[in-house]
């Protein structure tokens, strides 16, 4: 019977860790992933539990005199879907709908099945979504076809330097330089018409929008670690974009 319990605890513990691991990683606020490992807690009768998220790691402990748990977050990214599929998963176990059990295989799926938008769709929207934000600050309707593709050449760049250097801000940097040099090239040949608003809207889709705005929401609710890191991040992001474009334009 203790053996039982003990086991049954455990399962509890690594289905809260696992669902403030996935949602964390999907870009989640600090505070609804503190909020759902609590709520998915208590619904397992461990009422006194206590959670702190931060962007790379989970400590969780779930009483006074249970050993802490920490989990790492190795990576981040902007997936509202992951976040979305966890918090059902995290509202039917608390209703009873899910059993422990069943809510563990569930996040299990989602996290090995669970992926992304294609690569192909995810260079399709940056590009047009360069298109439209050049329209939105104002830019001229012949430079649409030049942020467009210079817009998905920046997005494709940024993702393989990623994957090939695994540091961020220096792909950035490098896509921000191409990006430059691209929009140049084209003003320079006679073909587009106004230089700043492709380079805006081809970098948009490499701006950390979410990152900035959950970076605010933490400091608000008085989460200062998470809120400083995130907003240390997205400074690093917007300094490399920056720096790669003042290096194109210097010349």
């Amino acid at each position: 019977m203790v053996q039982t319990g003990e086991t049954r605890r455990e399962l509890a513990l690594d289905c809260c860790l696992l669902a403030g691991r996935l949602m964390a990683e999907g870009g989640a606020e600090t505070y609804r992933v503190e909020d759902t490992m609590e709520r998915m807690a208590a619904s397992q009768l461990m009422p006194k539990s206590h959670c702190s998220v931060a962007p790379t790691g989970i400590m969780f402990s779930p009483s006074d005199e249970l050993p802490t748990r920490f989990v790492r977050i190795r990576s981040r990214r902007t997936d509202l879907k992951q976040v979305a599929l966890v918090n059902a998963v995290s509202r039917k176990l608390v209703a009873g709908s899910f059993s422990l059990q069943e809510a563990y295989e569930e996040l299990m799926a989602i996290e090995s099945t669970h992926t992304a938008f294609s690569f192909r769709l995810q260079i399709f929207a940056a590009a047009i979504g360069s298109g439209c934000f050049l329209l939105l600050f104002g830019g001229a309707w012949p430079d649409v076809p030049y942020a467009i593709l210079i817009g998905g050449i920046g997005f494709i760049v940024t993702d393989r330097i990623e994957r090939l250097t695994r540091i961020r801000f220096f792909a950035e940097f490098v896509a921000a330089v191409i990006i430059g040099t691209l929009a140049y090239t084209v003003i320079f040949l006679g073909f587009g018409e106004e230089l700043d608003g492709i380079i805006i809207g081809s970098v948009m889709p490499l701006v950390p929008g979410l990152l900035i705005t959950n970076a605010v929401r933490d400091m608000m609710a008085g989460h200062f670690v998470s809120g400083l890191s995130k907003g240390a991040e997205a400074f690093l992001t917007a300094f490399a974009i920056g720096a790669g474009i003042a290096l194109v334009l210097s010349f």
